[in-house]
């Protein structure tokens, strides 16, 4: 099952767990890492000592490898990116901004460096920044989304950029997998999926509401402050469309997100809580492990690909 994004990180399954804030952390990392994925730690907003904590966390609980997402954009974003180097993370994986200003300090350290990119642009400009892979999402995904679906935008990035391409957005399963190593990808990144499995640490509530999902239960809010974000449908996602009728003032609409998804991840609110899904979220049958999950989407890859996942 080899790829050269398998070969460059050094895992069995080219699949990486999405960076999901407030929810991904060391349980699900090292569940992911030690199931021969990639486990990824979601730096987001925390606080610097909470994240250093979680990496050593995950060492104990694996020897494999395992990275941390950095929002950009980010407050502490300087200091996290800092702080990686000093721990020893092997990957970091990117979004909502630039990473070239740290990439000389990364790569000194030996760290390997793949961006979330939403247009072929971006991506162009992430390989010549010396990103070692891209992850090309499609606004398929959950949380803060582009304009360009899955299907359309890898193809595009995989011809544009010779590093190894990772397809994010609206993968749930074998045929997901197997779709995306289609259209030139090597390697998935999966979120919503891994919300369901034992080793989530996320709210039960939030689980079951991504269980019941039906297909159409997703909605992107925010579009006009020009950081859509997509969750399921509920009484704070209706009070975000109401304000972006009325073109409200973006300090407005951000008031009303402060603290939303932590209120949805951590305490269960499925009402005022932001519920971060992506659209497959009605494939999500089950509750299991990340290793049965893992075994199960790859199994399945493989015989739809001929009993082979291949290298590009």
């Amino acid at each position: 099952m080899s790829s050269r994004f398998c070969e460059m990180i050094n895992i069995q399954y080219p699949i990486i767990q999405g960076g999901m804030a407030w929810i991904a952390e060391a349980s699900l990392a090292s569940a992911v890492s030690n199931a021969g994925g990639l486990g990824i730690i979601a730096a987001a907003n925390a606080p610097i000592d909470y994240i250093r904590n979680e990496i050593r966390k995950t060492k104990e609980l694996t020897n494999k490898p395992f990275g941390v997402n950095i929002m950009l954009l980010s407050p502490n974003a300087d200091e996290i990116a800092k702080m990686v180097c000093e721990e020893g993370v092997r990957v970091v994986t990117t979004g909502a901004g630039n990473p070239g200003k740290y990439m000389e300090m990364w790569k000194a350290h030996g760290i390997k460096v793949i961006p979330v990119v939403p247009s072929v642009a971006i991506a162009k400009r992430m390989e010549r920044y010396g990103a070692d892979a891209i992850i090309a999402e499609g606004t398929e995904s959950g949380g803060h989304v582009g304009e360009i679906t899955t299907m359309v935008l890898v193809p595009q990035v995989v011809d544009a950029v010779k590093v190894p391409v990772i397809a994010a957005g609206g993968i749930a399963d074998g045929r997901g997998i197997a779709a995306s190593f289609m259209l030139g990808a090597e390697g998935v990144q999966v979120g919503t999926r891994f919300l369901t499995t034992y080793e989530c640490t996320v709210h039960q509530n939030y689980k079951q509401k991504i269980l019941k999902a039906s297909d159409i239960d997703t909605v992107v809010t925010g579009r006009s402050t020009g950081h859509p974000v997509r969750v399921l449908r509920n009484q704070l996602s209706r009070k975000y469309q109401e304000l972006d009728k009325r073109n409200a003032p973006q300090e407005e609409i951000e008031a009303l997100g402060q603290g939303a998804l932590p209120l949805a991840a951590r305490d269960g609110d499925m009402d005022n809580g932001s519920v971060m899904s992506g659209q497959i979220a009605a494939l999500v049958k089950k509750e299991e492990s990340c290793q049965d999950m893992i075994n199960e989407m790859f199994d399945e890859a493989q015989k739809l690909l001929g009993g082979k996942i291949w290298a590009n």
